[in-house]
């Protein structure tokens, strides 16, 4: 007769023991974690390619520079006469330092090589600085795009049609040379040498980014909320590390770390080496 009820009641006792879902896997798409874009300006991105890029240069003049919320560069609006309609078109794009409002823009193969201006990497020489580099022929640039951030032209393989570029990060890429980028670097460079000095600040940056800040060590939780949690001491109590194929639940720490630690001997001196090169 009441086989229902002790049915609903087991299973309630089974969901009362499986335990709180960590942070890292709430982090998925939609609930609290979504990014703020209520007040962003839009999608940034060089034109179209087209034909007038392809085999000439288009010219363009910079309307505006704007803040975009949650982001540390500025942007640029650039307007261009539509070839093929007539109309106007604007672009966003991130700010090179140097541009100013009333400057020309201009953009194709046979462009001069000046800051704002954005070329194929084929008719780039070796060592200039370049942002808002694509990775793909026509994706509208993704490399470099954050404030102060530039990518350097390494060598040039015109027979195989690639260029080898240093990015940000200091990593190697070959990329297709017909890839196009801006020459110079991207504005708002040095925007992390100044300390925030006080939580309302931190509190206003990520306000505008996401809901990232502030953040709660996982040795202060409890058991139930993080693998790192519980005992009388914040401890973590067991190896940082983590295997890559882990379950979910279990995933924190240096997951699937190649190495941990600090370079010591002959490995420190390389990095040291590497690093002043890099300087250079």
């Amino acid at each position: 007769k009441y086989s229902f009820l002790r049915a609903r009641v087991d299973s309630h006792h089974l969901v009362g023991n499986m335990g709180r879902v960590i942070r890292a896997c709430r982090k998925g798409r939609g609930s609290i974690f979504k990014s703020h874009t209520k007040h962003r300006k839009g999608a940034v991105s060089l034109r179209s390619l087209d034909y007038a890029e392809r085999n000439g240069y288009i010219k363009g003049v910079v309307k505006e520079i704007i803040h975009d919320p949650g982001r540390g560069a500025p942007l640029a609006v650039i307007a261009f006469r539509n070839p093929y309609n007539y109309k106007i078109d604007k672009e966003l794009v991130a700010c090179a330092e140097g541009m100013h409002t009333g400057q020309f823009i201009y953009c194709g193969k046979k462009a001069q090589l000046a800051v704002g201006n954005v070329l194929p990497l084929s008719e780039l020489p070796e060592g200039t600085t370049v942002c808002n580099l694509e990775h793909r022929v026509g994706n509208g640039g993704t490399i470099a795009r954050a404030s102060g951030d530039y990518c350097t032209i390494m060598t040039q393989d015109l027979d195989n049609g690639v260029t080898r570029v240093k990015l940000p990060s200091g990593a190697r890429k070959t990329i297709s040379n017909a890839c196009r980028a801006m020459v110079g670097l991207v504005a708002g460079g040095g925007r992390i040498d100044k300390p925030m000095l006080k939580a309302g600040t931190a509190h206003h940056k990520y306000k505008a980014k996401r809901n990232s800040w502030p953040r709660v060590r996982g040795v202060c939780m409890n058991p139930v909320e993080h693998p790192f949690g519980g005992g009388n001491h914040q401890h973590i109590g067991k190896p940082s590390t983590v295997r890559g194929d882990k379950a979910h639940g279990r995933k924190v720490g240096l997951i699937a770390a190649r190495r941990t630690g600090r370079l010591r001997g002959g490995k420190a001196t390389a990095a040291l080496a590497e690093k002043a090169k890099e300087k250079k």
